[in-house]
């Protein structure tokens, strides 16, 4: 990728340049970050903890616990001193049981002082510790099978979709796909569960357009694609959504079950589901340390500003925020290498050098992130009733994909604006790829733009005008920016959108010992990029 990366020579002080303006607008968001806690925050230590399951009326033991341990001393101390203090008074033998009392209000919580917050603080760090301890056995575990049945050997690697709403049916069809070429299979989230302040429990077979995330289903996934990486002999990934108001929640579960990549965006909750940005924020950040703990892959999700602006000219918006995500995710502990930066295929096809301009959009960003496996969307925005238009297209978006080296390649689909793919589509949609990529998957060998051509041109432009963009927005403060509609043409303010409620700022007293544990190993363990090209030539050893 990095020497594919060098093509458009552009001015490496203008990309440094871009990088440290993204590096200042981010900063005060992190700094909000890092005073604030939300419920999902704070429920995720439960989970991490080990409290699953869920009452009669289907809300999880996590919801009940942490709404009575609010009602009783609020959330800006966080749970879990309040928790461990009734556990350790021996209010009940364990979080099942304390969760269950505080559900009948027959426990009330305290915030303790003095030995008992001591006390209470050495349980709950223990307790997570322990949760900790098992996020780190499956990445050990994943670490072991890629060794075994070993990665794709191609790249791009195939991501695929399969979105049936029964988990039950979703299986075959994934297991399918992996027969069929697919590297990646992504189980897309029932639509509006990104809504929902609460993960729901168990295996699921009523969603909507997807499937629920749930720590069932994504077991159930999980087992059933370490099946097929034993039968084809490479592994097979598994990807879900950590998005919405409980982005810390499945997170931490995705850890525990051992997925290796989670949809994962700064401001796409913001934007295209309005959930407040100070609670998107603030969950984005603890989830991202879970993912880089976990060495989990995250996708973003610019690709998404697309369907909403104009591809031209809000090109320079998806660019500043890969810029502003890659800052994000190295604040939080993510590496190079968990970087699926995201951006699309969706310019309007009857405007002239189309294809020129989606191949300019693609190189920049692939210059700008060498190091980070890029993930590429299909179009989506421009596909309609005429399935060989759309089959066509596809076949356009895989050659750009070839051409310039990405890392994710996702398969569109010809019946996107039509049906919910069958297994059909999803066969001729992955022949589309295996036919692009082993036609022409080495093509960005010998690709090279001319120097001063329309290609290198333009992709020069965009990254002028995101520039300018980022300099407005260090003035004027992300907050603002997003509030004004800069991204996606998505106005949201920080004082309002869903789980506003559900934001609290930290106290003096505040304790979480997932963010502790967390700090704690990124502080003692200096970050090594990764060896370069560059480096292998000149015998750089680390």
């Amino acid at each position: 990728m990095t020497r594919a990366a060098k093509k458009l020579d552009l001015d490496p002080v203008t990309v440094r340049k871009a990088r440290s303006l993204a590096r200042k607008a981010g900063k005060p968001i992190v700094n909000i970050a890092k005073q604030h806690t939300t419920v999902s925050v704070e429920r995720a230590v439960l989970r991490l903890a080990g409290l699953a399951g869920a009452d009669s009326e289907g809300i999880p033991w996590v919801n009940r616990l942490a709404d009575t341990v609010r009602a009783d001393v609020g959330l800006e101390h966080g749970l879990a001193l309040p928790v461990w203090d009734a556990l350790v008074r021996g209010e009940a033998e364990d979080l099942s049981v304390l969760a269950q009392k505080a559900a009948s209000g027959s426990v009330t919580f305290r915030l303790p002082e003095g030995r008992d917050a001591v006390r209470a603080r050495t349980a709950s760090r223990r307790a997570a510790a322990a949760g900790m301890k098992k996020v780190d056995a499956r990445r050990k575990e994943r670490d072991r099978l890629i060794k075994r049945h070993g990665d794709p050997e191609q790249r791009p690697w195939i991501y695929l979709i399969v979105a049936t709403g029964d988990i039950y049916e979703d299986i075959p069809q994934a297991q399918a796909a992996a027969r069929a070429g697919a590297d990646i299979i992504a189980v897309i989230r029932s639509t509006g569960q990104s809504l929902l302040d609460y993960v729901p429990e168990g295996a699921t077979r009523e969603g909507f357009a997807g499937t629920y995330a749930t720590q069932e289903n994504f077991r159930l996934m999980r087992a059933a694609l370490d099946e097929s990486s034993r039968e084809l002999g490479r592994y097979i990934r598994l990807t879900n959504y950590a998005s919405g108001l409980c982005m810390p929640e499945i997170a931490t579960l995705a850890g525990l079950q051992r997925l290796d990549m989670m949809l994962n965006d700064s401001m796409y909750g913001i934007l295209f589901r309005d959930i407040n940005p100070i609670r998107t924020f603030v969950d984005q950040r603890f989830s991202r340390q879970i993912h880089a703990r976990a060495g989990i892959i995250i996708n973003t999700g610019e690709d998404n500003y697309l369907t909403t602006a104009d591809a031209v000219d809000a090109a320079h918006t998806v660019t500043v925020s890969q810029l502003l995500n890659e800052y994000f995710a190295k604040e939080a502990g993510l590496e190079d290498w968990q970087l699926g930066l995201g951006h699309a295929f969706e310019i309007t096809p009857e405007i002239p050098d189309s294809f020129r301009m989606e191949l300019a959009h693609a190189m920049l960003a692939r210059q700008l992130f060498p190091d980070a496996p890029l993930k590429w969307m299909p179009p989506t925005r421009h596909m309609t009733g005429d399935v060989f238009r759309g089959y066509l297209l596809d076949g356009f978006f895989n050659l750009v994909g070839a051409m310039t080296g990405q890392g994710i390649l996702l398969v569109g689909m010809m019946t996107e604006a039509v049906v919910t793919p069958w297994i059909s589509d999803r066969d001729l949609a992955l022949q589309n790829v295996r036919y692009v990529l082993g036609a022409a998957g080495k093509l960005h060998e010998d690709f090279h733009p001319a120097p001063d051509g329309f290609i290198a041109n333009r992709a020069r432009q965009v990254l002028g005008e995101s520039i300018d963009l980022l300099e407005r927005i260090v003035d004027d403060g992300l907050l603002n920016a997003i509030g004004d509609g800069t991204f996606g043409l998505m106005k949201r303010p920080q004082d309002a959108g869903r789980g506003l409620e559900g934001v609290a700022r930290r106290s003096s007293q505040y304790y979480n010992p997932a963010i502790e544990l967390l700090e704690d190993v990124a502080s003692e363990q200096p970050r090594v990029p990764p060896l370069t090209s560059s480096d292998a030539r000149k015998g750089v050893r680390r």
